[in-house]
C-alpha cells in the first residue's frame, strides 16, 4: 500500500502529476498531500519512479490477498503467481498458435477494462463477466487469467463480494464462445456498457481462411459496430495441436 509521510511532505504537489488515476489529493488545511486508499490502484508508479524529491511516498505492507491482487494486476512489472505472466497476469491469446486455446469454430474474447486516468472497480468487471457468461460465453479458467481466481464460479462470472470495491488500473475479462453465439455476446456487452462506470475495449480472436477472411465479423455490421482496422496476427508457427 502507498502512503505519504506527512512529516516529509512539503506540499509541493509534484506527485499529483504522476498518479495514474488522480488518487493523490491535496489537503488545503494541512498543506500536505495524501493518497486516497479507495481510489489508489497500487500501481506503484509513484514509488518506482521516485517522483517525490523528499522521499515522502512510502510503501506499507499489503495486508490482504485482495490488496496483493490489486497491486500485481495494476503494476505492469509484476508477475502473477498463478499464470507467471507480467502485465496484468495474462497473455490473452497472443500465443494462440502455440496454446490452441481458441479452436476452429470459436471466437476468443478479450475485454480490456479501465485505463490510466480512470481505472476499473472489480464490481464493474463482475458485471461484464456475468453479462457475457449469461449470453453463451465460456469464461477463461484461473490457469489462464487472474480474474478467474476471484470468481466464486467461472460458469457465472460472479466475484467474491469482498473484492468488489477494489480499484485496479485495468483488468482483462477473457472468454470464448461459438461463432454462432458472438452476436448474443455483443448484444450483452452493448447492454452492460451502460451499467458500468468505466470504459472497455473489445478484442476478438478468430481463425481466418487462406485469404485472411472470416464471415463471423459480419454480425458487427448488423449491430452497427465499426469493423476493426488493426490487429495482431499469429502466423501459425506453433504446435500442430493448436490447429485443431
Amino acid at each position: 500500500m502507498t502512503v505519504i509521510n506527512k512529516e516529509k511532505c512539503t506540499g509541493c504537489r509534484l506527485c499529483q502529476k504522476y498518479c495514474t488515476v488522480d488518487a493523490i489529493h491535496f489537503n488545503k488545511e494541512e498543506k500536505k498531500c495524501y493518497v486516497d486508499q479507495v481510489e489508489c490502484t497500487e500501481c506503484y508508479v509513484c514509488l518506482r519512479q521516485k517522483v517525490c524529491d523528499q522521499d515522502a511516498i512510502e510503501p506499507v505492507e499489503l495486508d490482504s490477498f485482495y490488496k496483493q491482487f490489486q497491486h500485481v494486476i495494476s503494476d505492469p512489472v509484476e508477475s502473477h503467481g498463478v499464470t507467471g505472466v507480467t502485465g496484468r497476469g495474462t497473455e490473452e491469446v497472443k500465443t494462440n498458435d502455440v496454446s490452441g486455446r481458441v479452436k476452429r469454430g470459436e471466437v476468443g474474447i478479450a475485454i480490456d477494462m479501465g485505463r490510466p486516468g480512470l481505472g476499473v472497480y472489480l464490481r464493474d468487471a463482475e458485471k461484464v463477466a456475468m453479462a457475457i457468461a449469461s449470453s453463451g460465453a465460456q469464461l477463461a479458467p484461473a490457469e489462464h487469467t487472474p480474474l478467474a481466481t476471484l470468481m466464486t464460479s467461472v460458469e457465472t462470472g460472479e466475484l467474491v463480494k469482498e473484492c468488489h470495491d477494489y480499484h485496479l488500473l485495468s483488468v482483462i475479462v477473457e472468454a470464448k464462445c461459438q461463432e454462432a453465439k458472438l452476436k448474443d455476446v455483443l448484444l450483452a456487452l452493448k447492454k452492460v456498457e451502460k451499467e458500468i462506470e468505466t470504459v472497455f475495449s473489445l478484442g476478438l480472436i478468430l481463425r481466418v481462411d487462406e485469404k485472411g477472411q472470416t464471415k463471423t465479423l459480419e454480425c458487427l455490421d448488423e449491430l452497427g459496430i465499426p469493423q476493426p482496422h488493426r490487429g495482431k496476427v499469429n502466423v501459425g508457427l506453433g504446435k500442430p495441436l493448436s490447429l485443431t
